[in-house]
């Protein structure tokens, strides 16, 4: 059974004792295909290390993740994401968006910078990646600007309502799902099942966010078929079933 994982930050310190290691786990696991984001231009070096290291394996976001977007630094950021987007091939724009649980203080540039991202992925005709934290209306604010045919993507870590999710798929998104669907307390079990599968995609977003049972510990891409099976319970699906059809969409998202 093959698995993809959408969302994986595996350039993190967190795995600098064990990377090797950490990825041998995964595909024993069958995670095949694992997408890393790009938080801001100092871990560009280790994002491709990796894609050196694992060629048929990792693919490349390039994007400054808005808890990077700093008066001071944004603009020379965001020109860096726009050169490499001319020297280099990626899966996608990501992670963009907007964060309001760290610094409200940044909305105004932060909603600036998740525009210009856009705007470069539809030039580069490729899928955004969305990071929203605490900020569903000020994410769509911008989506609605910027929605069309040419808008597409995942909004990843999902952890909205049915009302939110539904909005969000009406903007070319799928649904990144990953270990928030397997708390007690996370809510998204509650709902997911009323979306459609076509809409919904797999992530880990490790080293965060582990599933049950590893809820607190530090995440890696292997756990992705912990929520591959809660997803298999909660929409009454085998787990190869599940595989499948999100395999299938983020194919759809990346092309890959």
């Amino acid at each position: 059974m093959i698995f993809t994982d959408t969302h994986t930050h595996l350039y993190s310190e967190e795995f600098e004792s064990d990377q090797a290691e950490m990825m041998q786990r995964a595909m024993e696991n069958g995670v095949q295909k694992l997408f890393v984001p790009s938080i801001d231009s100092s871990y560009t070096e280790k994002m491709y290390d990796l894609k050196n290291k694992y060629p048929e394996n990792v693919h490349l976001m390039m994007g400054l993740h808005p808890c990077y977007v700093k008066p001071e630094t944004y603009l020379d950021e965001l020109a860096f994401v726009e050169r490499e987007l001319e020297k280099h091939k990626f899966a996608a724009i990501g992670e963009i968006g907007v964060d309001m649980y760290w610094d409200k203080s940044t909305l105004a540039i932060q909603q600036e910078a998740f525009q210009k991202q856009i705007q470069l992925a539809k030039k580069h005709k490729l899928p955004i990646n969305i990071h929203c934290r605490d900020a569903f209306d000020e994410v769509f604010e911008v989506l609605e600007k910027e929605k069309g045919d040419d808008l597409f993507g995942i909004f990843h870590c999902f952890s909205g309502n049915l009302e939110q999710a539904q909005k969000a798929i009406s903007y070319n998104l799928k649904l990144g799902i990953g270990g928030v669907v397997t708390f007690k307390n996370g809510k998204v079990d509650q709902f997911i099942n009323q979306i459609p599968l076509e809409h919904i995609v797999l992530e880990t977003d490790s080293p965060y966010l582990a599933p049950a049972p590893y809820r607190g510990k530090r995440n890696e891409s292997a756990y992705v078929v912990l929520v591959a099976e809660k997803l298999a319970s909660i929409y009454g699906l085998s787990l190869a079933e599940i595989a499948t059809q999100t395999n299938k969409n983020a194919q759809v998202v990346f092309g890959v």
